[in-house]
């Protein structure tokens, strides 16, 4: 964690006060000077196209069965009690609880075969795309970053200096559900990643205006910027004899980008926007998983326009074996209908504001659930296959990628691979999959996915 100093001192082993410090994650400043930022200030101004991701993480693995993989012909313990509905595809069905979702299906696109996942409640997977924390996954030292910190390491800071990745996930009481390298029967965690403590995602769990104060300046003041950089540049002799000055710039992304700011209040977004996405509803506590908040994607959203490259949101707690509130009949009635409004909602305002062709949006949970409804009326896990949703950026709507078998079990035709959609949202990115590396702790270069993985050439 970075902490800038405040007005007191206390008798820490380091001198310096923990309480009245700016608590920024484990992101950096390091030697800019007052002039070089203003300078960094003036340039903000250049416009560049942006080019961003949002992964919406669906916490314990959502069912393809009652979502975009409907078996209408199957036994009767295995298709459920909802019916398909037609989407704007002709001859695509997606269950009729989606019909907002359905009726834009032309606007993106689904992978109904994908594979690679393992039988772990973690969002691990889907933010990095591999296993990690036992010994058999062979992680390299340091551990996996995720795809954020990637993107970081390789494209740097968003347009203006804006950080380029962050977490707005709403806080979730199970750990192996953050965004922060835990796992489900693990203790080793694989955090930082090789990338390094200042590519991991700025978090905004919690309350962060109540961390973000510096000499006094809080959040409702960081609109004065040249104030804000006397400050900073006033300190700059006690942060960099703490030994901090090599964690570089990326906290001066937050501090300094008055749009990035801005961002973060959504209560600057009109009423009518704020309204159309709807309210927070909340999932069982002992799911351990998120609300279904449709504002924290309204709050992806302004991320995005900020020029932040990579944003993640966790969204539902979708562990439906029916030991937990009520039955999968029960669960699904409750809980789709607001994913199917809340997704559908942030799809088109991206469109509606120019925003889609330049962002990938991507929602997925870390598997699929099983084909057979269990004898208390929910499903299991299910790593054989499951379904992804993938929109914009470049990603042309209207597509189906594979299909499974007669029961939703495992992939007919053309499995896609977990690293095969890392390398598609790479792509989407301008980032190279065959040329583009990182090195890891060894100084070894590695390239941003396994096995050669290639974008899925289906989805352009």
């Amino acid at each position: 964690m970075l902490s800038i100093p405040g007005n007191r001192i206390d008798s820490f082993c380091d001198g310096l006060s923990r309480r009245n410090f700016l608590r920024i994650g484990s992101l950096g400043l390091g030697g800019l000077s007052l002039t070089d930022l203003l300078r960094a200030e003036a340039a903000a101004g250049k416009t560049e196209q942006q080019k961003s991701v949002v992964m919406i993480y669906l916490p314990g693995g959502p069912t393809q069965h009652e979502t975009f993989d409907p078996k209408p012909d199957a036994p009767r313990g295995i298709r459920g009690s909802y019916k398909p509905i037609s989407t704007k595809i002709p001859g695509v069905q997606y269950c009729e609880l989606l019909p907002k979702l359905s009726a834009m299906a032309d606007r993106f696109s689904v992978v109904r075969s994908l594979v690679g996942m393992d039988n772990r409640h973690e969002s691990f997977q889907c933010y990095s795309g591999h296993s990690g924390g036992r010994p058999p996954d062979n992680e390299p030292a340091g551990g996996w970053p995720s795809f954020g910190s990637l993107v970081s390491s390789v494209l740097g800071p968003g347009p203006g200096g804006a950080m380029p990745y962050i977490d707005a996930s709403p806080t979730m009481t199970y750990a192996p559900y953050r965004n922060r390298g835990h796992h489900e029967g693990a203790f080793k965690p694989s955090w930082p990643g090789f990338t390094g403590h200042e590519h991991i995602p700025f978090s905004l769990q919690g309350d962060i205006k109540k961390d973000l104060v510096l000499n006094g300046i809080d959040l409702n003041r960081l609109n004065n910027r040249r104030g804000l950089l006397t400050a900073l540049d006033q300190i700059q002799e006690k942060v960099e004899s703490a030994g901090l000055d090599n964690i570089q710039k990326q906290a001066f992304g937050l501090l300094t980008a008055s749009k990035l700011t801005e961002a973060l209040d959504i209560n600057k977004e009109p009423k009518k926007v704020r309204e159309r996405y709807g309210q927070s509803q909340a999932t069982d506590k002992a799911f351990g998983g998120a609300p279904q908040s449709a504002q924290h994607l309204l709050l992806a959203r302004r991320l995005v326009e900020a020029g932040v490259r990579c944003v993640t949101v966790a969204f539902g707690a979708w562990d439906w074996h029916a030991n937990r509130e009520g039955t999968i009949e029960y669960l699904s009635k409750k809980y789709l209908p607001v994913f199917d409004h809340a997704v559908s909602v942030f799809l088109e305002d991206l469109e509606e504001r120019g925003l889609l062709e330049t962002t990938t949006v991507i929602a997925w949970g870390e598997f699929g659930r099983t084909p057979k409804i269990n004898p208390k009326g929910g499903r299991d896990h299910w790593p054989g296959t499951q379904s992804v949703l993938l929109a914009g950026g470049g990603i042309q709507g209207g597509r189906v990628i594979g299909e499974t078998d007669s029961i939703g079990s495992v992939p007919a035709s053309r499995p896609v691979h977990v690293q095969e959609i890392f390398a598609t949202l790479y792509n989407n990115l301008g980032i190279d999959v065959n040329s583009d590396t990182v090195d890891d702790l060894n100084g070894r270069p590695r390239f941003l996915v396994t096995g050669g993985r290639q974008p899925i050439a289906e989805l352009y």
